[in-house]
């Protein structure tokens, strides 16, 4: 579930909670990657084990915040969100693609 689906995503887990999904069927690394991320921004993170077929398979996770009125997409874009060294994140870096924050948006590669 990229961010640039824009979708807000939430509902309720087993136990009730109201969350807003952040990315499901995440592998452990993202999922901690984006844990780090959005607890240093204050928000309170769930993960939720995500059920496996076999025990062959990877375990993959839900990620997913209390907070009703966090879009993922929303907080990037807008620039709403803090690196550990307070830089502001950009697509890239939510999409661990690299560890710069610049240029804001998209690094293109503009091959003629």
């Amino acid at each position: 579930m990229p961010i640039d689906s824009g979708k807000h995503l939430f509902g309720d887990l087993a136990d009730g909670t109201k969350v807003t999904f952040v990315e499901k069927k995440v592998e452990k690394d993202r999922a901690d990657f984006l844990k780090a991320l959005l607890e240093l921004n204050g928000f309170n993170v769930i993960l939720q084990e995500e059920k496996r077929k076999s025990e062959e398979e990877p375990q993959l996770y839900t990620v997913c915040v209390d907070d009703l009125r966090f879009n993922p997409a929303i907080a990037v874009y807008n620039r709403q969100l803090r690196t550990p060294d307070g830089r502001k994140v950009t697509p890239d870096y939510w999409n661990q693609k690299t560890d710069e924050t610049v240029p804001m948006y998209y690094d293109k590669d503009l091959k003629e």
